[in-house]
């Protein structure tokens, strides 16, 4: 909401923090390359199929490049390339573009892909999977698309992990989708674990590093900030689940916003502290628009706090190194 801002003299001091680590992973980042690159490599129109990530300002951007943005594969032709979302695929999309000699690039983050190696080995295994997670989200569409249907079992909720039942007597194995709530999900994994004590853990952990230390960099954020404010689009799960760490964590007032437009400045009525941070997915240029927004109304101290410094990157496709 914009209203005027003050003159420098009615200014009132304002410290903002802002999280550490924030925005982009190197999921997401590596997605965005991949289409990025394609465009420069083979020209335009490049096709996607989804969005690629999750943040409208990305996708938007990219549109202006010659990206061309498409819910199924029938709405590509086949001779112009195609990439798939950094959230993963059904296992029949790449097999439905190969069927049709398309060519396609495949952006679904390294971490995704571990979680769909790690059920195809546990339903080799004979076992039936549970994956807690959102359902209708892309990943969740995705993985479960990995196996033929009704080998995975979806688990939302706790109330839900207390009415699963087990198909026979199937062994069980579980994976998760990897832009979660940590605590969420523990909560419903000790439910499971309750009731099958049997059920093994995956070989690593699926909730990914980048949610778990933007999860664990709000939460600092949370404790001592009056209001946290979250760069992220409305549909993007991993910057949904800050907001609600952040609240969690003892903020009194958290928001997600798609940009500094989006901030409504009533909210800053009694707000000596607030925290920023952003989802995987968001821009940092977007991060530093809505810092400058709130400098150009407060006399604001914006202080970084101390967190992990991430330094992970993923190897891109072949196709667009060689």
């Amino acid at each position: 909401m914009d209203m005027t801002a003050p003159s420098p003299s009615d200014r009132r001091s304002l410290v903002v923090r802002l999280a550490t680590p924030r925005g982009f992973c190197a999921g997401v980042d590596r997605a965005i390359q991949i289409v990025e690159r394609a465009l420069e490599k083979y020209g335009a129109p490049v096709f996607v199929r989804h969005e690629i990530v999750h943040n409208r300002h990305v996708v938007e951007r990219l549109k202006a490049l010659g990206a061309v943005f498409v819910k199924e594969l029938d709405e590509c032709p086949d001779d112009r390339p195609v990439v798939f979302s950094a959230h993963g695929v059904p296992r029949a999309v790449p097999e439905a573009a190969r069927s049709r000699d398309m060519f396609f690039l495949d952006a679904t983050c390294p971490l995704v892909s571990k979680v769909h190696v790690e059920c195809e080995r546990r339903h080799e295994e004979g076992r039936h999977i549970i994956l807690i997670g959102h359902a209708g989200h892309p990943e969740v569409i995705g993985t479960m698309g990995q196996l033929p249907a009704g080998a995975i079992s979806l688990v939302e909720t706790v109330e839900d992990a207390e009415a699963f039942q087990r198909p026979g007597d199937q062994p069980l194995a579980y994976a998760t989708q990897t832009t979660l709530s940590v605590d969420d999900t523990a909560e419903i994994l000790s439910v499971l674990k309750a009731r099958f004590p049997e059920l093994p853990d995956p070989h690593k952990e699926d909730i990914c590093y980048a949610t778990t230390n933007r999860q664990e960099a709000v939460k600092r954020l949370g404790e001592g900030s009056d209001l946290v404010l979250v760069v992220g689009s409305a549909n993007s799960s991993n910057s949904a689940r800050l907001v609600e760490v952040a609240l969690r964590a003892g903020a009194r007032d958290a928001r997600l916003v798609d940009d500094a437009s989006a901030i409504d400045w009533r909210w800053f009525d009694t707000v000596q502290t607030v925290g920023v941070t952003a989802g995987a997915s968001a821009p940092e240029k977007l991060i530093t628009d809505l810092v400058d927004a709130i400098g150009a109304r407060f006399d604001t101290t914006v202080i970084e706090d101390d967190g992990v410094r991430e330094a992970v990157t993923f190897k891109l496709p072949r196709a667009l190194v060689d």
